[in-house]
């Protein structure tokens, strides 16, 4: 693994900077929760980011994608981060592609990838059915009927940018009790079936989601992605590409909260000095860089991983997650504490960081979902 980008990744990063530097400022997330945004990011943006091959970054170019790679996308995703981007790139074209991409069929990936990189229709991924995340308990009934189609009963929650997909990748039981991780069968649901009832919220951080209630949706057997009674190793996987991808965002949250901080101590005076000049905060400051770089390696390696598919995938994914979710809440109480009592108030966008760092820490597992994880898998793996 290099630590050090080449000149396509450099070219891909800097690309991406200036653009949502340009026409995604945090600003923008300001405007779209002030005025309740249904839809919860701008159409416009979403086309130019289609336009320039973000959306497809990590598609293969034989479906339309830039072949960028996951570490290119990384790269997009932690320079969103930065700016904290309201868009359907990671719903759709992380979560729900990466089901396609994995385990669908290749009418399925012709169908659909093209269209995902060119912003004409979005996907969903529908997993949890708890409070917290636990993918493998799955309830949502799926049965077959005497027409061959299937019929879905059940409940999802927390499905992220549901509210504006037009198709949905649900996890369904095809098979067994809900604690088995045998008998899942994936389904590509039409976001708009009947039957198939909605309940939107906007979350701490003002982006969008949404628990779904399936009362006898009828799906046809042709909607399957993957096979019948084996989904929990292609949403696993999925899943993986997700945590990881969360990971760069959240990479590109924290530097962005850490480089404002340490702008604020170099401005700030107190009793005639910069604070910045203080030991203790100077030590506090270093301790928070240090830790900052070790989540760099974790985030870059696991990317590096998905591109790769290095079997040691799945433990890499919980490592930079858990991590991650450790460093993003660290980082964002010190950014409050050390800007003072004004980080309280809707003046500075550090409050609008923290709300972020807070809701992505439990989105597709906590530090303890993780850390429980990568437990299980090592010891897996020596057995």
């Amino acid at each position: 693994m290099s630590l050090v980008l080449n000149e396509e990744q450099q070219q891909i990063k800097e690309m991406a900077a200036k653009f949502f530097a340009e026409h995604a400022p945090v600003s923008q997330l300001r405007s779209l929760r002030d005025q309740s945004d249904a839809l919860g990011y701008s159409p416009q943006l979403w086309q130019q980011m289609c336009e320039l091959g973000l959306a497809g970054a990590a598609f293969p170019e034989n479906h339309a994608g830039t072949g960028f790679g996951y570490q290119g996308l990384g790269l997009i995703m932690e320079q969103a981060g930065h700016y904290l981007v309201a868009s359907p790139l990671f719903g759709s074209c992380v979560l729900g592609a990466s089901a396609l991409l994995l385990a669908g069929t290749e009418e399925q990936r012709q169908e659909w990838l093209p269209k995902l990189a060119a912003g004409e229709r979005t996907l969903a991924l529908a997993c949890d059915e708890q409070q917290r995340h636990d993918p493998h308990s799955v309830a949502l009934k799926a049965v077959a009927g005497d027409d061959g189609n299937f019929i879905l009963e059940g409940n999802k929650t927390f499905v992220l940018d549901r509210h504006c997909a037009d198709h949905i990748v649900v996890s369904a039981r095809t098979s067994g009790s809900p604690e088995d991780e045998d008998g899942i069968t994936l389904f590509l649901v039409d976001g708009k079936a009947p039957g198939l009832d909605r309940r939107s919220t906007i979350m701490l951080d003002s982006r969008n989601a949404a628990r779904l209630n399936f009362n006898r949706v009828k799906v046809s057997p042709q909607a399957i992605v993957g096979r019948l009674n084996e989904g929990h190793a292609v949403l696993d996987a999925v899943l993986d590409r997700g945590r990881i991808c969360l990971a760069a965002e959240m990479l590109g949250g924290v530097q962005e909260m850490f480089d404002r901080t340490l702008s604020y101590l170099k401005e700030r005076e107190q009793f005639g000095v910069k604070i910045g000049s203080f030991q203790a905060l100077k030590h506090r400051m270093g301790k928070l860089y240090v830790e900052l770089e070790i989540a760099r390696s974790v985030v870059l390696e696991a990317l590096t991983a998905l591109d790769s598919d290095h079997p040691d995938t799945a433990r890499l994914a919980s490592l930079a997650k858990a991590r991650l979710n450790d460093v993003s809440i660290l980082i964002s109480n010190e950014a409050v504490q050390m800007h003072g009592g004004i980080a309280m108030t809707d003046e500075l966008d550090i409050g609008l960081f923290f709300k972020r760092s807070r809701v992505v820490a439990h989105t597709l597992g906590n530090s303890a979902y993780h850390q429980d994880r990568y437990a299980r898998l090592t010891v897996s793996g020596l057995a």
